[in-house]
């Protein structure tokens, strides 16, 4: 279950915090919007940076939005699409599925109108942040893509760095995809980033969006996602997560995000903030953190990576 910290929009929450919606645990259908699956903006979400759409198109379908004040990344989750920004045009090959291999993505900027379109349909994550520079539209080809294994043993996890602040420019979005076999607990231990302290830690919110791989004869896979409170009347979250939910995270002690035996799990983490700097710097929960000194030497997980091939993709 979902435990939000504040039982109505705006209160409880400390003074000067934005107002917070009525839960921060969004199962799949809750936050659809328009032509979204799902609709994550900051207005709706009570914070000031990160968005994140799900949008799936039938074959020839055709979707357009203006990106307004945010920059935003065409991230495919099944299938392929052209995006079109101006006058560039990128043809993104996609994956079968985010658990099939790594995708290439486009980058758009802010104030101008993107288009997407697919021959054969497909469902893509669009991933948005505000942002005050102008750069390029450009194209993120697969194989750029560095794949990360971190931790080791029931800890292990693959991550794949698309948008990570030291792996692709953008102006303040950060993004990256997390693979967690069945069984493992990944996002642990327990860590956050809610205050600017510099060089050891940045005031981030952060969008976990989840897809949970089937079972044998197709069986619904699930997983749990925690949220512990960093301050009074923080952020407090105990969900059992699903394909196609969502987990908003403007504060607190985010971890572990926990694997159902059987059933690996796939999240796309979308992260942005107020920072003069776009860094990812985080502080381990005082109570868990002794868990990392086991990792040295020990083997991560036979499983990992679930995949290393990059897709072929290109721009035109």
């Amino acid at each position: 279950m979902s435990r939000p910290a504040e039982p109505r929009p705006g209160e409880g929450r400390e003074r000067g915090a934005p107002p917070a919606p009525l839960s921060w645990h969004l199962p799949a259908g809750t936050a659809a919007g328009g032509a979204y699956d799902l609709d994550i903006r900051p207005g709706g979400a009570g914070w000031d940076h990160c968005s994140l759409k799900v949008l799936t198109l039938p074959p020839g379908g055709t979707h357009t939005f203006p990106t307004g004040g945010s920059e935003w990344i065409v991230l495919p989750l099944s299938g392929g699409c052209t995006v079109a920004a101006g006058e560039l045009s990128f043809a993104l090959h996609g994956r079968d599925s985010v658990f099939s291999s790594v995708t290439d993505f486009a980058y758009v900027p802010r104030d101008t109108t993107a288009r997407l379109t697919s021959a054969a349909g497909g469902r893509f994550a669009l991933a948005g942040a505000r942002c005050e520079r102008r750069l390029p539209a450009r194209y993120g080809p697969a194989s750029a893509v560095p794949v990360e294994l971190r931790g080791t043993g029931t800890c292990s996890r693959q991550v794949n760095n698309f948008a990570a602040a030291d792996a692709f420019e953008c102006d303040k979005l950060i993004a990256v995809e997390v693979l967690t076999p069945g069984g493992n607990w990944s996002s642990y231990p327990p860590h956050k980033h809610d205050e600017h302290h510099p060089g050891e830690e940045s005031a981030l919110e952060e969008i976990y969006y989840f897809e949970i791989a089937d079972g044998p004869a197709g069986t619904p896979g699930l997983g749990y996602q925690r949220v512990s409170p960093s301050r009074e009347k923080g952020t407090d979250v105990l969900a059992e997560v699903r394909t196609g939910d969502a987990v908003l995270i403007p504060d607190g002690w985010h971890g572990p995000s926990v694997a159902a035996p059987g059933h690996a799990m796939y999240y796309l983490n979308v992260m942005a903030g107020p920072g003069p700097e776009r860094e990812w710097l985080i502080r381990d929960h005082p109570d868990h953190a002794w868990i990392r000194g086991t990792w040295p030497g020990q083997p991560a997980d036979p499983r990992l990576p679930l995949y290393e091939s990059a897709a072929p993709g290109g721009a035109r």
